[in-house]
Formats: structure tokens, C-alpha cells, sequence
């Protein structure tokens, strides 16, 4: 066992969490990566039938897009995992119930449920093993979920909350961890080329530190995630005639 964390400015405070044979490094960058078994592949969380209505056709509109869509993130998702984060290395109870019952409330259509349902899920099933989370986390990560699969962001912050480095660096892997994916799904849906993909990820990974000290700044009663034309899209997808996502 190890006797030190890590707070969401960095000050190393006293807890008892597994020992990790994993370099935090390597584990920062094996947590945001596409190759991680959780599926993210196969959802393009709206950027699909932004492909099918128009809003998106090049690599312009895509960066556009993909920008506005991280910063809901800093907003909302993002946030939240910050904020799980601190909650886990504090084992602060009552904040990852409310953590997780707003989770489960914000996501407004079917596909953004499945979509947090299943990689939660998933991703759980791959931590289990790895000896990052101690058995009571798991206990009540099972307890806040309240009989449902946990919500992917809860999960996710569970497992950050055992890397010992800064909430900043970590939510900036999972940051451009999202935007590869997100990039992933453009060249398919948009289709774009691979040199396109890479400046629609430069654009992004340029934008990701300032949204990361937004999520980081964002205190758990200003988390949000209206985005209504994002969510009528979403609603359209679910009965898109062809589709490649899930989302």
C-alpha cells in the first residue's frame, strides 16, 4: 500500500490506495488510448448526423465542430471528472453519489445512455484486474452507482484518481485521448483525409489546455451540458437510414 495522493492542484495529502507497478506516465497514456477495449471507436457523439445534415463536410467545419465540442466538455464531462477525481482521493461519499446521479440525469437521449452505460461498463471490466482501485473503491463504486452500470465519467475518474500525477495532466490525456477519437470517426464519417485529421488534431490539441483549467475552474454546481442542437441531432441519429456509429 502507498500513503500519498495528489489533490486537483497537485499538493500530495495522506490516503491508502493500491500500489501500481505501472509508471503514471505510461498509465496516462494507456488510459486515453483508442487501443483501450471500451468502444469508443464506435461512437461518433453526434458528429455523424452533423455529417448528415450538412454542419460538417471538410476539415474546417470539422475543427469547428470538434472545437465547440470540447468546449461543452470543459463544461460538463470534463468537469465532472475533475471533479470525481478529487472525490475518489478523498473518498468523499456524498460527492460521488451526487457526482453520479448527475451523470445518469444529463444524459438526454438514448444514445448518450448507452453510450455511458456500455463504456462504463467496459471499462470497469478492464480495471478490475489491473490493481489500480483498492476492493473497497470497487465496493463503492458498485454502492454509488445504485444497481446500474456506472456512468463512464465516474469510472474513468476512479481510475485517474490512482495515478499520481496532477488532475490537469490527467484530464489533458483524456482530452486528446477523445480528440483522436473524435478525429478517428471524422475521416470515416466525412470523410477526411489522414493529413486533414492531423490538422483538425492540431487545432484541438492546441485548444485542449485552455479547456482543461475551464474544467478544472468549474466548481460541481455550474457543471452543464445544454447544447440543444447537438441534442436534436442526436435524437435524428437514432433513425439516421445509414449509419457507421453508434452516436
Amino acid at each position: 500500500m502507498t500513503m500519498m495522493t495528489m489533490t486537483m492542484v497537485g499538493t500530495i495529502i495522506p490516503t491508502t490506495t493500491s500500489i501500481d507497478p505501472v509508471p503514471p506516465l505510461l498509465r496516462l497514456v494507456w488510459l486515453a488510448s483508442p487501443a483501450l477495449p471500451i468502444g469508443a471507436f464506435s461512437y461518433s457523439e453526434g458528429l455523424e448526423a452533423a455529417v448528415e445534415h450538412g454542419h460538417v463536410h471538410d476539415d474546417q467545419s470539422t475543427a469547428i465542430w470538434l472545437t465547440q465540442q470540447l468546449a461543452l466538455l470543459a463544461r460538463g464531462d470534463l468537469a465532472a471528472i475533475a471533479h470525481g477525481i478529487a472525490a475518489w482521493r478523498t473518498q468523499d461519499e456524498p460527492a460521488l453519489r451526487d457526482l453520479a446521479d448527475w451523470l445518469r440525469r444529463t444524459r438526454d437521449g438514448a444514445e448518450a445512455r448507452l453510450q455511458s452505460e456500455q463504456m462504463g461498463q467496459s471499462l470497469l471490466a478492464w480495471l478490475r484486474p489491473q490493481g489500480m482501485a483498492s476492493p473497497a473503491q470497487l465496493a463503492l463504486l458498485t454502492d454509488v452507482a445504485a444497481g446500474q452500470s456506472p456512468p463512464y465519467p465516474l469510472v474513468m475518474a476512479l481510475a485517474l484518481s490512482t495515478v499520481e500525477v496532477p488532475i490537469e495532466q490527467a484530464l489533458q490525456a483524456q482530452a486528446f485521448g477523445w480528440a483522436e477519437n473524435q478525429v478517428q470517426a471524422a475521416l470515416k464519417a466525412v470523410p477526411l483525409g489522414q493529413n486533414a485529421g492531423q490538422r483538425v488534431l492540431a487545432r484541438l490539441a492546441a485548444a485542449i489546455p485552455q479547456a482543461v483549467a475551464q474544467a478544472i475552474a468549474t466548481p460541481p454546481a455550474r457543471r452543464q451540458v445544454f447544447a440543444p442542437m447537438l441534442s436534436i441531432l442526436a435524437a435524428r441519429h437514432e433513425t439516421q437510414y445509414s449509419r457507421l456509429f453508434r452516436s
